[in-house]
């Protein structure tokens, strides 16, 4: 590079640059100036010293008083390739950030005062002098459904009255399983009115999480592939909400179930009564835009005595052919695309955690997904306040109470964006979804 210092005063502004800066850009600039002790990146200008990049550092510079600036020459390109170097370059400054790795860099400043140049508002859309906690939490429901958090708290008032509006449509997702499959005693349910009721051991799959995870992950419309389909709720909302739903179980009588109740509401996702083994014969490579399912807990709840149920094999036998139905799944899954597993961990016969869900994220990253988001599930306590003290005091076990939704994703990041509109749905849109 051809680096000259030049008056400032013998620059020119270019008077068709598009890229307008604010007075408060030009004050950030100029404070960057100070703290990096002048200006360390050149001025381009073209041989009439004419600006070509750099407008705003010019005008920072007159403005903390500087006389002079480092300058390139640009005088080996034509005046066409200039003007598209000045757009370009404009354009490709606009770029977005990755704002989990923003956030890690600004905290580890310890001397410099970063809230200079970054506030909340402008990295996060929150503006903390005007808006309250629960100002935020109420537009975060508004956009998201329930606020975007690694946490997702099923005890909260939104989130249970958005769940008894699902199931008072008239979702039975129990039914088809029978009664007591579950170890785990008294697993709440609701009946069609949306009142709560309880249905001992046989658990049912949350509509709000199943609602958020299609809306959250996948495209408009999209085709969901569902290894694990169990019982209706995954396949009903699919339908409602405008997506593809496939879904694969064992078991003739929850299959027909399901398609019971969903032609009463008026939906027809597909089920496939065989073996996961053999999706092949159901759905095609590549065509899946998003995986979504919840596997057996291994043996916690043991749904049929068919020699291919994965439930009731020996956990050995369980980790092999279940690494094989998710293998297969990710291979449904097309690229750049997100598979997401409600999945929790189970203890063995000793009392020791299995580590199924860490065993689930290697089975996905070994297939080469990468582990985007970890949510923990945090469910309502129910009869586990009454369980505590006997089995704490027992044997230091603590009542479990959450489960792990893993979001994987399939494909490059930096095409999320382009694949994945914002959000910002209101009440009027999610009622009018329910009741359609």
């Amino acid at each position: 590079m051809n680096i000259i210092e030049k008056r400032i005063d013998e620059l020119i502004m270019y008077e068709n640059n598009p890229k307008i800066h604010t007075d408060e850009q030009i004050d950030k600039i100029a404070k960057s100036i100070e703290l990096t002790k002048g200006l360390r990146q050149p001025i381009v200008i073209d041989k009439n010293n004419v600006i070509v990049v750099g407008h705003g550092r010019v005008q920072a510079a007159m403005q903390l008083g500087l006389e002079t600036v480092p300058c390139e020459l640009a005088d080996d390109l034509t005046d066409e390739e200039i003007r598209a170097y000045r757009l370009i370059d404009n354009e490709l400054a606009k770029g977005d950030s990755d704002l989990d790795l923003l956030e890690q860099e600004l905290a580890s400043f310890n001397d410099i005062d970063m809230g200079e140049f970054f506030d909340d508002e402008e990295i996060w859309g929150v503006n903390r002098d005007e808006n309250t906690n629960n100002q935020e939490h109420i537009s975060l429901n508004d956009r998201f459904i329930v606020p975007p958090f690694s946490v997702l708290d099923t005890r909260q008032g939104y989130w249970q009255n958005r769940k008894k509006q699902w199931i008072g449509i008239g979702i039975e997702s129990e039914k088809g399983r029978g009664d007591n499959i579950a170890d785990s005693p008294d697993l709440p349910t609701y009946a069609n009115n949306g009142t709560l009721r309880m249905a001992v051991g046989t658990s049912i799959f949350d509509p709000v999480l199943c609602e958020i995870m299609y809306k959250w992950f996948n495209v408009d419309g999209g085709v969901i592939y569902d290894c694990f389909a169990g019982g209706s709720v995954r396949g009903i909302i699919a339908e409602i909400l405008g997506y593809k739903y496939k879904g694969i179980d064992l078991r003739q009588e929850q299959i027909s179930e399901n398609k019971r109740q969903a032609a009463e509401i008026g939906v027809s996702p597909e089920w496939f009564c065989d073996d996961s083994l053999n999706a092949d014969k159901y759905i095609d490579d590549n065509t899946a835009d998003m995986v979504f399912t919840c596997p057996p807990y291994a043996d916690l709840e043991v749904y049929s005595d068919d020699k291919r149920d994965i439930s009731n094999m020996p956990y050995d036998d369980f980790c092999k052919v279940y690494s094989q139905i998710l293998s297969i799944a990710c291979r449904k899954l097309k690229s750049d695309r997100f598979a997401v597993i409600v999945i929790g961990d189970v203890r063995d016969k000793k009392g020791a955690y299995r580590q199924l869900v860490d065993y689930t994220r290697k089975v996905l990253t070994d297939n080469g997904l990468i582990l985007y988001n970890d949510f923990v599930l945090v469910e309502q306590v129910g009869t586990g306040a009454i369980r505590a003290p006997k089995q704490f005091n027992a044997q230091r076990k603590a009542v479990k109470v959450h489960q792990n939704v893993l979001v994987f994703y399939k494909g490059d990041i930096r095409k999320i964006k382009d694949n994945y509109q914002e959000l910002n749905l209101t009440e009027k849109d999610l009622s009018a979804e329910i009741t359609e």
